[in-house]
This record gives structure tokens, C-alpha cells and sequence, in this order.
């Protein structure tokens, strides 16, 4: 279990990582927020999948957070994206924003 649980947290590790550097390289506000919300999701679970193993006493905390991850990354996303989009914030490669 402990191989296991260490490779799965090198997998969410590395996803973090990715999703990061999708923030940083990525054109526009709305391909940056795509890019956070589902690496940083699919890491953070993995994460805690990995931490589940190696500690499997703290499963039931593990997964309230996974729920509560799994519930707030993407209504918070969908709400800035809108914002975004309400304040007018164009399009990579695109003049206008429209509603």
C-alpha cells in the first residue's frame, strides 16, 4: 500500500504542477480558469487518494475534503468565468466579449 499511495501522490503532485503551469502559460483568462480547475481537481483527489493510503485512519476526513473539492472547483470556476465574461473581458484572439 505505501508504493502505491507514494505514486499516486507523485501523480497528483504532478498534476498540481500541470495546472499551475497551465495558469501561467495559457492565452486568456477563461483557458487559464479550464486549465486550474481541472488539473488542480484531478490532482488534489489524487493527493488525498495517496494520502489515504498510507494513513487509512484518516479516510473519513479525506473524504469530506474530496467532496468539498469536488463541489466548490467547478461552481467557483463557472462563477468567475461568468464574471469574466459580465465584465466584458474579450476572447484570446477575439476583440469583443459577447454575453
Amino acid at each position: 500500500m505505501n508504493l502505491l499511495g507514494d505514486l499516486l501522490m507523485i501523480i497528483g503532485a504532478v498534476f498540481c504542477f500541470l495546472g499551475a503551469l497551465g495558469l501561467l502559460r495559457m492565452p486568456d483568462v477563461y483557458n487559464r480558469i479550464q486549465a486550474g480547475t481541472k488539473a488542480v481537481t484531478l490532482g488534489s483527489l489524487s493527493l488525498l487518494l495517496g494520502v489515504g493510503m498510507q494513513h487509512p485512519e484518516w479516510w473519513a476526513k479525506l473524504l469530506v475534503i474530496g467532496l468539498f473539492i469536488l463541489l466548490t472547483n467547478p461552481i467557483g470556476s463557472s462563477a468567475l468565468a461568468r464574471a469574466f465574461r459580465d465584465a466584458g473581458v474579450p476572447l484570446w484572439g477575439n476583440n469583443r466579449c459577447e454575453p
